[in-house]
């Protein structure tokens, strides 16, 4: 039986390369993102909200379940990045940025457990940043989101364990794509020299960490935080 995996995000970056690469394994694919979908294929199902949507993201949810019966995999994919001073960042930046990094995870989570947990299995892969071990001026909130996430992956680890459910979460560093598309270069380079290995991530980069995460042989592999680049907190 194929794996049904669900991916927030999927319009466009890695999270539309994600379920490209997952489609290709044969495995189906279930994705959102506020607009219209990107990706044409038998496989894949899309739902178009806003991650930050209790009902929209309970209703995805039971329509996902009524057809395929199970979920497998949850990668929390969707997120926004920003970068402003903190005397000059707009409350309603900072509440976007939390409803979507993590509120949008937390919904996603809890629902989707539901159905892992009658399973008895499940795989949950979430998303932080090396600007939150990093501390990187210009990035409170962004950061504190992440944060935000990071303590939530290590709890609900603890707490879904019982069930077969395992929770990790993966750091990228920058990684070419729109999030960071308006982040000066000059910061950017100032965030690579922080890293053991100085380059921007790549795609394959991301692709191994969650591969190994969600991988039946890394059962024993969950509340872990993986940073890449080199980046130690």
């Amino acid at each position: 039986m194929e794996q049904v995996i669900v991916i927030s995000g999927t319009r466009k970056g890695l999270g539309k390369q994600l379920a490209e690469f997952f489609l290709n394994q044969g495995a189906v694919v279930c994705g959102c993102s506020r607009g219209k979908t990107s990706i044409i294929h038998d496989q894949y199902r899309h739902f178009e909200l806003d991650v930050a949507d209790e009902k929209a993201v309970m209703s995805m949810t039971r329509k996902i379940k009524k057809e395929f019966g199970r979920i497998d995999v949850l990668l929390n994919n969707a997120g926004i990045a920003a970068m402003n001073h903190l005397m000059t960042t707009p409350y309603e930046n900072a509440r976007t940025v939390f409803n979507t990094n993590f509120f949008g995870t937390f919904l996603f989570t809890r629902e989707i457990s539901k159905l892992m947990m009658r399973q008895r299995s499940g795989r949950i892969v979430n998303y932080t940043t090396v600007a939150t071990p990093l501390d990187l001026a210009g990035e409170s909130v962004y950061a504190a989101s992440k944060a935000a996430i990071e303590s939530f992956t290590r709890i609900s680890a603890k707490e879904l364990s019982e069930f077969g459910i395992r929770v990790n979460a993966i750091g990228p560093t920058p990684v070419e794509t729109d999030l960071i598309r308006n982040v000066p270069k000059k910061k950017l380079e100032e965030l690579l020299a922080q890293q053991a290995i100085g380059r921007f991530g790549t795609f394959e980069d991301v692709l191994n960490v969650i591969r190994f995460f969600i991988d039946e042989r890394s059962e024993f592999i969950t509340g872990q935080v993986i940073y890449l680049g080199g980046v130690m907190k």
